[in-house]
């Protein structure tokens, strides 16, 4: 029997549905490497992480989870009556801690696969049948010695068999990694999941790298979430808080991990929290995001628009022109004229446009068609778009650029535009003038 919805209930999960089904489109049939750490494992969250990673594979993303079990290890290793030992941040494993190493690795395997394995009715792994892979696919070598101090059976990744995690991952399987990896000498050595991680995403050439931490991202001195970073600044950032703390955190050793990952060619490395459920599902399927991500270009991009940029510009400028502010325009004017605008794109949308249109008889162009979607308008991205069609302008040998509003005369005013009479429109436009909308017409001198 199926119980009826509160109806505001309903809009606002139709609403997400329709936001979340561009990120749907975009991230189907691309490769994510998630590292879930030892500190998410341990924590509340980890069943509905896993339940989340689940849904992603559910939806055609091709996953390679890498796990690490450094908190839990360092447990085990206490109890054994093993003390701890590391050096410049990287732990030092002796035979003894090897063999204690291996229980806590085997045990987190096998929490994971059987919760991925799950199919009870009434949760999100209902009727989810997801293969789970493990294997040999890295092939371990001694870290060595450094400073004098011998890591023993600490190693790092030789070499990677990328096909056959693709033959896993082309056949709808999950691959899974952990810490432990054997070497061509039949050895096992003590691996860092964020090296594996990172290896394995440059090597598989993986659209994304995702972490979580403690926190909602990386954070900045006002205690604010910073959305985006190039891995300079993320560098910068990293130097910045190991300088203030004498040791490095499981979210500030993904940091580095992701900084190595974006120049080495993986476009877009995300760090989420474990103690925020859903957070991964926020990052990856709404707009703004929840988290930080390391990115190789910024996610927004400002670029001449194209014929298949149709379908998004009409998106963003009907709601104006339903309202009255546009003047409506045809598909099939606007695809006359569409390699006068200029887009903002963020992640496959079109958040913003403006057009610059030509006027060469009277050396002036007229700025129009400027839209900003409504949730991105608080970054000034109407200022770049008007500074982006001035320099075209100036580059063309306008001497004036002109424009025509109903509603924003004090933003035009604000930034250098002066009104005047419809006179001073070229003699082209004057024609075109509609009087009963009796727009403002402002003109900037270039």
């Amino acid at each position: 029997m199926r119980l009826r919805v509160n109806k505001l209930r309903t809009t606002e999960l139709v609403d997400s549905f329709r936001h979340s089904a561009p990120y749907v489109n975009a991230h189907r049939g691309k490769t994510f490497v998630i590292m879930l750490g030892g500190e998410a494992i341990a924590n509340g969250h980890f069943k509905a992480i896993l339940n989340d990673v689940a849904m992603l594979h559910s939806v055609g993303i091709k996953i390679v989870l890498v796990y690490g079990a450094r908190p839990q290890i360092d447990e085990g290793l206490m109890r054994a009556g093993i003390e701890p030992h590391y050096h410049n941040a990287i732990r030092i494993t002796d035979d003894e801690s090897l063999k204690t190493i291996k229980q806590v690795a085997g045990e987190a395997q096998f929490d994971i696969t059987a919760r991925l394995s799950m199919s009870l009715g009434n949760t999100p792994m209902q009727g989810a049948q997801i293969n789970v892979v493990s294997g040999n696919f890295i092939i371990a070598q001694p870290l060595g010695i450094d400073d004098g101090v011998d890591y023993c059976l600490t190693g790092k990744v030789r070499r990677i068999d990328t096909q056959g995690i693709r033959r896993q991952l082309d056949d709808n399987d999950i691959v899974l990694m952990g810490p432990i990896a054997a070497s061509v000498t039949g050895e096992s050595f003590n691996l860092t999941a964020e090296e594996v991680a990172t290896q394995v995403a440059v090597k598989l050439k993986a659209d994304k790298m995702i972490g979580f931490s403690q926190t909602s991202g990386l954070i900045d001195a006002q205690g604010r979430v910073i959305a985006e970073m190039m891995p300079n600044e993320a560098q910068t950032w990293l130097d910045s808080r190991c300088e203030q703390q004498a040791a490095c955190t499981c979210s500030d050793a993904f940091v580095k991990a992701s900084i190595d990952a974006c120049r080495r060619g993986v476009p877009r490395c995300h760090l989420v929290s474990y103690l925020d459920d859903g957070a991964l599902l926020q990052e990856l399927f709404s707009r703004e995001g929840i988290g930080t991500q390391i990115v190789t270009e910024s996610a927004e991009q400002l670029r001449r628009a194209t014929i298949s940029d149709i379908g998004g510009v009409l998106n963003l400028i009907r709601p104006l022109e339903q309202q009255g502010i546009l003047v409506r325009r045809s598909r099939e004017q606007l695809e006359m004229e569409i390699e006068q605008f200029m887009l903002i794109e963020r992640d496959n949308l079109v958040i913003g446009c403006a057009a610059l249109y030509p006027f060469e008889e009277d050396n002036a162009g007229e700025f129009a068609c400027l839209v900003v979607h409504p949730e991105y308008r608080d970054a000034d991205r109407g200022s770049v778009l008007l500074n982006n069609i001035i320099a075209q302008a100036r580059l063309r040998g306008y001497e004036r650029l002109f424009a025509l509003t109903t509603r924003s005369i004090h933003w035009f005013l604000e930034h250098g535009f002066n009104i005047v009479d419809v006179e001073q429109l070229p003699a082209k436009k004057k024609q075109l003038y509609n009087f009963q909308r009796n727009s403002k017409v402002l003109v900037l001198d270039l």
